[in-house]
């Protein structure tokens, strides 16, 4: 296998992780819009809301890093 697959190969797989780690974030924020209607439970709902745009950026930005190997790669640019 060429070096440029095994690159390819690897920012594949961190932006597979990095979406897998944002569902993971949105379900937690959806279980945690579901409980009951306190102060601290509100709390929670919000700190898992920063969390899961933590985790988007993230998956965001590992797409963009597989999209430009692959179009350097196809491309050239």
């Amino acid at each position: 296998m060429a070096v440029e697959d095994v690159e390819l190969d690897e920012k594949q797989a961190g932006y597979k992780a990095a979406v897998e780690e944002w569902i993971g974030a949105i379900r937690e924020e959806e279980a945690l819009a579901s409980v009951d209607h306190s102060v601290a439970e509100i709390d929670k709902w919000e700190e898992a809301h920063f969390r899961e745009e933590e985790t988007r950026n993230r998956a965001k930005a590992a797409k963009k890093e597989y999209e430009d190997a692959l179009r350097e790669r196809i491309f050239g640019f």
